[in-house]
């Protein structure tokens, strides 16, 4: 069965080698018909690879169900409901390295936590391939585009399903390289350009901290293997340091305070990217680790604590600047920096099991919010807000499945999103730290604000004035300009599939949490019902009194900062980003002046000085006589005079 897993994994790598090397083999002879048919190729590289990897996750599911590959194994608990949904788990290691001190092992597992987030990342990833064929028709660089999401597939997938850390490192590290080339995949244009070299600075800049972390706990438990650092008597001081370091990593990749900055510019990238972005890999992968490391962090108090901050800070923060912005990727991206706060203060208040539940039914309703994003800005031809309005009888189908993604993300039942974060918001209310009354309390104030962006958002896209103004050529980040029609069912259908986990998941995981024992708290689930109602509310009767203007007028003067994120950008950049280039052009001119210049001026020394000995050299003979005949006449006037 670990054949099966490897394969998982593999099917996306090799549909990325063969997108990047196949896909235009044999079309140099095709004349006009070499670019249709390699964009041919380059879809089936990408979809069935997809597809293939997606029914085995399905299969290597229903089997750990029946318990094939035997037990959940160490650091399962009662309060994990997948190691009741899934009970089975299988692991394989292909072979050990030995490095002198610490072995590597070349190690894969599979159990509940990685087959549901398996699942997840799949689905996804296959929904928007699919979408990708109409989205990116006629892109010239679709077969790299491709490649490229089938790539950061694998690497995400590896990160699910290794057993080692340094193997988790291997896929961690490849999706900061694939978000570096899907986000500035239209790079001629600079904004985009420089909001991927962000992303992989800011992510990078996490990764030291992760890289460390793995190193203090390998060595502290005396190898990499997850089963082996989890089991091993590591002292608590050690633990707290090494989380610490591993959370800087989370940081990064789950874009978190006070590393959230490149999320948001991300969107310079291709829609659909950024449905993979927000809701099947990067941002998914730092929860992930947590939760697969998670006994780690409950016998570590203190970076749980330092977790449950972050996660408050970030969560009201992000969710108030999503009120503000009128790009609606943007909205989308600076909820999702809210929504992983979720689960982060999940994580902080000791439940891995709201963690994942939320991330899972986050990742269904985000992928489809930011799917039907790309659908409207297909439509319209722009990315803001403002230039949309009474798009519901135009775009009937992506105006049904985009309501259900804006009612799951206010938490409004029955839709996924009301469970996952019914149970949130119970883990938070329960939590035991010294930061739960402010985690809570934040937990609530972005439940209301949550329900008035997803309102301004919904009502300003969909209801009141139309103001769509066609546009002879799309600016760069747009794919394609308004054409009076829905989009192409390659479009369509992954919008529409989406939309059934977004409307039903949330059932599923409740009854399978009643099954492992933990039931819907319904008082909290009124309470946050209502307040996200109230939120909700109080936009749509600014809305309604006024139609044509923007609801986030509420926030009054806080609106400017809200809409530039608190300027921590700006201070970002007066702080570190302008200091440390002005220290590099002050390294960069000392080089220049002092180090090349000794360099250069020595060799103009010896220049000067062959100059001179060259006047002596000349090759005239009557010089040399006249030198000669000179010296003569001195040595002798020195001898008479000393003499």
């Amino acid at each position: 069965m670990i054949v099966v897993v490897a394969l998982i994994v593999l099917l996306p790598f090799a549909a990325a080698a063969a997108g990047l090397l196949a896909t235009r083999l044999g079309t140099r002879n095709l004349g006009a018909r070499s670019e249709p048919t390699a964009y041919r190729r380059a879809a089936w590289f990408a979809i069935v690879p997809a597809a293939v990897s997606a029914a085995l996750t399905v299969w290597l599911a229903a089997a750990l169900a029946g318990g094939a590959g035997g037990a959940g194994g160490a650091g399962a608990s009662e309060r994990r409901f997948w190691s009741e949904l899934l009970p089975g788990r299988v692991e394989g290691t292909l072979t050990v390295v030995e490095t002198g001190s610490v072995p590597i092992s070349l190690t894969l597992r599979a159990d509940g936590l990685s087959v549901l987030a398996g699942i997840l990342v799949v689905v996804v990833a296959l929904a928007v391939q699919v979408y990708s064929v109409g989205y990116m028709r006629d892109e010239p660089r679709y077969p790299s585009y491709s490649a490229f999401v089938s790539l950061f597939t694998s690497a995400m997938l590896l990160v699910v399903y290794a057993g080692d850390l340094i193997v988790l490192y291997v896929g961690w590290e490849i999706m900061g390289l694939c978000s570096y080339l899907l986000i500035g995949h239209w790079w001629e244009d600079r904004a985009n350009s420089r909001a991927a070299v962000k992303a992989f600075l800011v992510t990078r800049l996490g990764d030291v901290g992760f890289l460390f972390g793995i190193f203090v706990l390998g060595s502290a438990a005396g190898g990499f293997r997850i089963d082996d650092v989890l089991r091993a008597d590591i002292p608590r001081g050690t633990l707290v340091v090494a989380t610490l370091l591993l959370l800087a990593g989370v940081a990064g990749k789950s874009a978190q305070v006070p590393l959230q900055t490149w999320l948001p510019d991300a969107m310079a990238g291709p829609t659909p990217i950024s449905a993979l972005i927000h809701a099947a890999t990067m941002v998914a992968a730092g929860i992930f680790v947590v939760a697969r490391l998670y006994p780690a962090f409950l016998a570590a108090p203190p970076t749980l604590d330092v977790l449950g901050v972050v996660a408050a800070v970030g969560m009201l923060g992000a969710a108030l600047a999503a009120l503000a912005q009128d790009d609606l990727k943007r909205v989308l991206a600076y909820s999702t920096i809210s929504q992983l706060a979720y689960m982060a203060a999940a994580l902080a208040a000791g439940s891995d099991r709201a963690a994942m539940f939320h991330l899972v039914s986050h990742g269904a309703f985000k992928a489809l919010l930011f799917l039907c994003a790309g659908l409207v800005i297909h439509h319209v031809g722009s990315n803001l807000i403002s230039h949309m309005g009474g798009l519901r009888r135009a775009l009937p189908v992506t105006f049904w499945t985009m309501t259900i993604g804006f009612a799951a993300l206010a938490g409004l039942p029955p839709a996924s999103g009301f469970f996952s974060k019914d149970a949130v918001i119970s883990a938070v209310e329960h939590g035991t730290g010294p930061a739960q009354p402010f985690v809570y309390a934040s937990a609530l104030l972005t439940v209301g604000v949550t329900g008035a962006y997803a309102a301004r958002a919904w009502l300003r896209t969909f209801f009141g004035p139309a103001r769509i103004e066609p546009l002879a050529e799309p600016p760069p980040g747009v794919a394609h300009v308004f054409d009076g029609r829905e989009a192409p069912r390659s479009m369509l259908w992954p919008a529409g599939v989406l939309a059934v986990p977004s409307l039903l998941l949330g059932l599923a995981g409740s009854a399978a949490g009643s099954a492992a024992g933990v039931e819907v708290e319904w008082g909290p689930a009124a309470v946050s019902l209502a307040v996200a109602l109230l939120g909700a509310g109080i936009v749509y009767a600014l809305w309604r009194a006024a139609p044509e203007q923007d609801p986030a007028r509420l926030l009054g003067p806080f609106r400017a900062p809200c809409e530039r994120a608190f300027y921590v950008d700006a201070a970002y950049a007066a702080l570190i980003a302008r200091p440390v280039l002005r220290l590099a052009r002050g390294v960069a001119r000392t080089d220049a002046r002092v180090v090349d210049g000794a360099v250069r001026g020595s060799g103009r020394a010896t220049l000067g000085l062959s100059g001179l000995v060259r006047l002596a050299q000349n090759g005239n003979a009557q010089l040399y006589v006249t030198g000669l005949l000179a010296g003569l006449v001195l040595i002798a006037v020195a001898a008479v005079v000393l003499t």
